[in-house]
């Protein structure tokens, strides 16, 4: 039987600008180190922190923007397994409705630029961003999502939709 791995619980935060531009940072640590993500981090599991509160918390740690939980909105939620082989995570994607009105500075995490869908493409980014992160924004950033998806080295990425719901409807398609 192979090894326990770690399990972690985070939320990705997409920000624009009033252009359309994505807001990512190009991270100065690990996981993801010289590469460009949304922002986010892992949950204050100790305070009971919920995923709507970190994406908060988040949010003005990493740029100083300002915003409550009525700005976002939950589009999509991944349980990972055994990314980069070391971990499970079980993210929580949201977008912010309220558009960033500028590019934040850089801190300890990295340093931000903004971006259009398109130039994202030529970007270094994560291969599960590429292959599966991305393309869920694209389809389902106005609805909601539930996908697992298993990252274990040496196979390729297998993503399942567990659920999806239309956006505006509430129900499940």
């Amino acid at each position: 039987m192979p090894p326990a791995l770690p399990y972690k619980i985070s939320v990705l935060v997409f920000l624009e600008n009033a252009r359309g531009e994505h807001l990512l940072i190009l991270r100065a640590k690990p996981p993801n180190f010289g590469i460009w993500s949304p922002i986010g981090g892992k949950l204050e599991m100790a305070s009971g922190e919920s995923p709507f509160e970190c994406a908060v918390r988040e949010t003005r740690e990493e740029t100083g923007f300002e915003i409550g939980a009525g700005d976002l909105h939950l589009f999509a939620m991944i349980a990972e397994k055994a990314y980069e082989g070391d971990t499970h995570w079980l993210m929580f994607l949201f977008r912010c409705k309220r558009p960033i009105e500028a590019l934040p500075p850089a801190i300890s995490e990295g340093q931000f630029g903004f971006f259009s869908r398109a130039a994202i493409e030529g970007l270094p980014i994560p291969e599960t961003d590429r292959k599966a992160l991305w393309p869920i924004y694209d389809r389902y950033r106005e609805g909601f999502v539930a996908l697992r998806a298993d990252c274990s080295p040496g196979a390729p990425i297998s993503i399942e939709i567990e659920q999806v719901t239309a956006a505006g409807t509430g129900r499940s398609a």
